[in-house]
This record gives structure tokens, C-alpha cells and sequence, in this order.
């Protein structure tokens, strides 16, 4: 699929991040797009970001749906279909997810839960949902997004991140299985599986505030338990008082989407140009490559603080970690 132009692309988690700045550069090539996410603002934010690259005549949907949710997602796929008139789809972005639930051991089922949903079962069920659309079209590809944590289980030797990485893990071997699959199967499709390193995106202030973990409205004893947290990561916050606790956080979750070494848009164009040049593995950021390749040089050493000293010294993945 050299051309984007013309075609038709679904991508959940379009409101913000790497699935907005994929809706914008496909359409300023004269694609078709439809997208959900959770927030109605940000998708009509998107939407008229997109349009403004488009060329005249292309269209931009929205459609309000909770990935985690097969029902909502049914309803998007036949929105897309009434929406764009058509029976076939030519692109899939699996993009839309969330941070939390790092301890299996330690944090509340629910989160846990809720997290693995979106980041797994959101990628399943629109894979389903959309395959028949998919395999209408004279050629398609699947891009599913995993993360370096669908090949390091980690956020360091200090820190539990079980939810996130579990599902990122499942991503990751799903999409390895689709390669043949789709192969022997259905040859014109393609599937790609991404694993982005630190993207500048709001992930972190977005799924606490989907959470129900917005610093600003955090109940002293949500933060008793955030204290808890980070100072088991390593971060001296003893004394610290709940005010200046809430204000640490969103300085965490800003840090994180304003001090990445990588933008959501350079992230997107490097998903692209994967998906041109039929790539079923994109890794994004110099961070990924370098975690990549020291997993697969040591991996029993992988979750051991030598891993992590290596890893920074070879990075800039760890912003905002403890030193």
C-alpha cells in the first residue's frame, strides 16, 4: 500500500497522541478516516485538525466508544459502514489504550482489570469486529499498537507494571500469529505490530483521569496509596504533603508528555512508512531500538538494575524515573 490516498482508515484512540497525528497525516494524503475514543472533545479537537489537512472531499468520523466494550465496539464498525457508505475497510489502527494496574499483588482489581480490557481486549474485539471489512477490501493492514513493554515487562527493578505489560505482551504475540495466519489465509492482508518507546503523548494524565486518578481531585486516600506506590519506585516522597504530592504527579505526567525524546507526529510518520514498506515489526524511538536489543543480548538479566543502568546509559527512555 504505497498510496494512502482514497482509502479508508479506522483508528481508535484518535482523540489525542499517536492517533490523532495518524488521523491528520492520513487525511492531508486524501484518506478517509474514522475514529473513536472516549472524549467527545477531543475528538471534535482532531476532527478539525484533521480537516484542515485534508483535501476537499475527504471524510472525517467520530464516533464515541469504549474499546473494552464489544457491544460499543460493533456499534462503531456499523457507524463506520453507514457513515462512509462503503462494506470494506483499508486500514486498521489498534491504537487506543491506557496506563495502570501495575501490581497484581499489591493494586485494585478493577484498575488492573480495566486496564488489561482496553489494552487487550480492545485490540481483539475491533480485530473481529472489523476483520470482515477487511478482508473486503482488494488489499488491507491491520497496525496493532504493543509497547516496549510487550517485550520488557517493566518500568525498572522497582516497579510493578503487570496490567500494561501483560497486554502489551498478548498484542505482541497476536499480531506475530497473524503474519502467517494472514499469509496462508488471506494474503492480501498485512498486519504490523508497534512498539513505541517514550512518545511525547498525555497517556499518563489521560488514564489517570479515565481511572479515576486525576491528581487534582485525588481523595487523601487515593493518595496514600499513590504514596505508597512511588515510594516503592524509588522516589523519596515521605514528607511531602498531599498538596505537593498531587503536584508531583502532574509534573510526572506533563514530564512524560512534554520530555519525550520523541513526538507523537515523528511517531506517526515512522508507523507510515512501516506500513508502505509492509513492515510487520515497527519499532519507534531510538529508546525501543536500544531495549530491544539489550532484552535480546541478556534477557535473564532483564529485570535485574544492571539491565536498568544499561538502559540508561544507552536511552533516554527513563524520564521522570528515579536516579
Amino acid at each position: 500500500m504505497k498510496s494512502f490516498s482514497g482509502k479508508i482508515a479506522v483508528i481508535t484512540g484518535g482523540g489525542s497522541g499517536m492517533g490523532r497525528e495518524l488521523a491528520i497525516a492520513l487525511a492531508a494524503e486524501g484518506c478517509h478516516v474514522s475514529y473513536c475514543d472516549v472524549t467527545e472533545e477531543s475528538m471534535a479537537q482532531t476532527r478539525a485538525l484533521a480537516l484542515a489537512r485534508a483535501p476537499e472531499g475527504v471524510r472525517v468520523t467520530t464516533f464515541l466508544c469504549d474499546v473494552s466494550d464489544e457491544e460499543q465496539v460493533v456499534a462503531f464498525r456499523d457507524a463506520v459502514a453507514d457513515a462512509h457508505e462503503t462494506e470494506h475497510i483499508d486500514l486498521l489502527f489498534n491504537n487506543a489504550g491506557i496506563g495502570g494496574g501495575g501490581s497484581f499483588v499489591l493494586d485494585d482489581r478493577e484498575e488492573w482489570d480495566k486496564t488489561f480490557e482496553v489494552c487487550w481486549n480492545g485490540v481483539y474485539y475491533c480485530s473481529r469486529a472489523f476483520l470482515p471489512m477487511l478482508l473486503a477490501s482488494r488489499e488491507a493492514h491491520l497496525v496493532n499498537t504493543s509497547s516496549v513493554n510487550g517485550f520488557w515487562a517493566s518500568l525498572g527493578p522497582r516497579s510493578a507494571h503487570s496490567a500494561y505489560s501483560a497486554a502489551k505482551f498478548a498484542v505482541k504475540g497476536f499480531s506475530e500469529a497473524l503474519v502467517n495466519d494472514f499469509r496462508n489465509n488471506a494474503p492480501h492482508l498485512k498486519v504490523s505490530v508497534v512498539m513505541p518507546g517514550h512518545i511525547g503523548t498525555g497517556i499518563a494524565i489521560n488514564s489517570a483521569r479515565l481511572l479515576g486518578r486525576d491528581p487534582k481531585e485525588m481523595t487523601d486516600e487515593q493518595l496514600d496509596a499513590a504514596r505508597a506506590r512511588m515510594e516503592r519506585a524509588g522516589f523519596e516522597v515521605g514528607g511531602a504533603t498531599n498538596d505537593q504530592l498531587r503536584q508531583g504527579l502532574q509534573m510526572i505526567g506533563e514530564m512524560f508528555r512534554d520530555g519525550a525524546p520523541m513526538t507523537a507526529a515523528e511517531a506517526a510518520r515512522i508507523i507510515l512508512d512501516g506500513v508502505r514498506t509492509e513492515r510487520w515489526r515497527i519499532l519507534v524511538g531510538k529508546d525501543a531500538e536500544a531495549m530491544d536489543r539489550l532484552v535480546r543480548e541478556a534477557p535473564e538479566e532483564a529485570y535485574e538494575q544492571s539491565f536498568m543502568d544499561k538502559l540508561l546509559q544507552q536511552s533516554t527512555w527513563a524520564i521522570g524515573q528515579p536516579r
